[in-house]
C-alpha cells in the first residue's frame, strides 16, 4: 500500500467515524425530540380531556338549569290557567244568579260606586225588564247613603250585566266584567292562596 493509499484510507476512516458520530448524535437528537413530542402530546391530551370533562359538566349544568326553568314555567302557566279558569267560572256563576240574588248584588255595588252627587244609572234592557218593582227606591236609598242621588234611565244600554253610572257626562263602567277586571289582581291573589298555599 502506498503512502497515498494510506492517506486516502485514513481520510475515509476518519470520514466514516465522523459520519457514524453524526448519525449517532442525530439518532440521539431524534430520540430526544420523539420523547419530548410524546410528552407534549400526552400533556395536550390530558389538557383536552380535562377541558372536555369541564365542558361536559358545564353543559349538563346548563341543560339542568334550562330543564328546571322550563318546568317552573310550565307549572306557573298551569297555575295561571287554573286561576283564570276559576275566575271565569266565578264570573259566570255571578252572571247566572237568580234575579233576587243578582239585584241584591247590584244594590251592594251601587252603594260601593255611587258618588255624593246627582247622576244617572243605566242598565241593560234585559235588566230593566226583570228589575224588581221596588228597585228604583233601593237605588235611591243606596245613592242617598253617600249623600247623592241617581236617576234611573228608562232606556236600556248595550251591556251584558251590571250598570253604568254617569255623573256630569263622565261615565263609570260598573258592569260585572269591568268590576271583575278591575279586581283581577286581588281575586287572582285570593284564588292563588286558596289553591296553592
Amino acid at each position: 500500500m502506498t503512502g497515498l493509499e494510506k492517506i486516502i484510507n485514513q481520510i475515509q476512516e476518519d470520514a466514516r467515524r465522523d459520519a457514524d458520530a453524526v448519525i449517532a448524535q442525530a439518532k440521539e437528537n431524534a430520540d430526544e425530540i420523539l420523547t419530548q413530542a410524546r410528552a407534549d402530546a400526552q400533556k395536550l391530551q390530558e389538557e383536552i380531556l380535562k377541558k372536555s370533562e369541564k365542558d361536559i359538566a358545564n353543559y349538563r349544568k346548563r341543560a339542568q338549569s334550562s330543564a328546571d326553568l322550563k318546568k317552573r314555567t310550565a307549572i306557573l302557566k298551569a297555575k295561571q290557567d287554573t286561576i283564570s279558569h276559576m275566575l271565569e267560572k266565578a264570573y259566570e256563576k255571578v252572571c247566572s244568579e237568580d234575579t233576587k240574588t243578582y239585584f241584591d248584588r247590584i244594590e251592594r255595588m251601587i252603594r260601593a260606586y255611587a258618588q255624593p252627587a246627582a247622576g244617572v244609572i243605566c242598565f241593560s234592557q234585559r235588566d230593566l225588564d226583570r228589575m224588581p218593582k221596588d228597585f228604583s227606591d233601593r237605588i235611591q236609598a243606596a245613592a242617598e247613603s253617600v249623600k247623592g242621588s241617581l236617576t234611573l234611565s228608562e232606556k236600556g244600554i248595550r251591556i251584558d250585566n251590571g250598570f253604568v253610572l254617569s255623573y256630569g257626562g263622565i261615565e263609570e263602567n260598573c258592569t260585572l266584567r269591568a268590576v271583575f277586571d278591575m279586581k283581577k289582581d286581588d281575586l287572582t291573589d285570593k284564588v292563588h292562596e286558596m289553591l296553592f298555599m
